[in-house]
């Protein structure tokens, strides 16, 4: 790729700086708005065309049937992803009941098709872990999980091999520990899922 994922990361105004809450509910310093960048079909081509050749050395050029991504975070690089690898695209979304991660809107997975899972942000894998037990319970082969930014700096387990674009080393705290909340500085929660 002759642009870095961070360097468009930066130049979109994408990587931003202040007092977030993740997802994950940890506290951090800095936050990845994979969306700002995503929001331009040109990078996001490029993304998923880059993350795409690395799920296919993973996995040693093996065909893939199925591309599933959380929604909302992980549509556009999963939809990225499929189209370089000729793939499906479906997401999975919380059910409002349960708050489990569901396929809906008559999206089906065949037992037997092999899939992989993509995400933009990986912190501690937990959305990426809840969407490869949702395939696997379909009866389909999960091959492998790619995220466009690796924000765990490689420990995060999914149950599955995994690839990103960038691999990143980011500080996140437990809320009771988090020394920016000690200095009052305002929380923000910028991701889409709300609790």
């Amino acid at each position: 790729m002759a642009t870095s994922s961070m360097a468009l990361f930066e130049k979109t105004g994408a990587y931003l700086h202040g007092h977030f809450r993740l997802t994950s509910g940890l506290h951090s310093g800095e936050y990845l708005q994979c969306a700002k960048v995503l929001a331009h079909p040109q990078y996001a081509e490029r993304l998923g065309r880059a993350l795409s050749e690395k799920i296919k050395s993973l996995l040693d050029g093996a065909a893939i049937d199925v591309v599933v991504a959380p929604a909302m975070g992980g549509i556009v690089i999963g939809h990225e992803v499929a189209r370089a690898l000729g793939a499906r695209s479906l997401f999975t979304e919380r059910d409002a009941a349960t708050n489990a991660m569901a396929l809906r809107r008559g999206f089906e997975i065949l037992p037997g098709e092999k899939a992989i899972v993509v995400e933009d942000v990986i912190t501690t894998g937990g959305s990426t872990k809840e969407v490869v037990d949702t395939v696997s319970a379909s009866g389909a082969k999960v091959l492998a999980a790619g995220s466009i930014i690796d924000r765990s700096g490689g420990r995060a387990d999914v149950g599955v091999p995994r690839v990103a674009l960038e691999t990143l080393e980011a500080v996140a705290y437990q809320p009771e520990e988090c020394p920016l909340c000690r200095q009052g500085l305002p929380l923000v929660k910028p991701g889409s899922r709300r609790t």
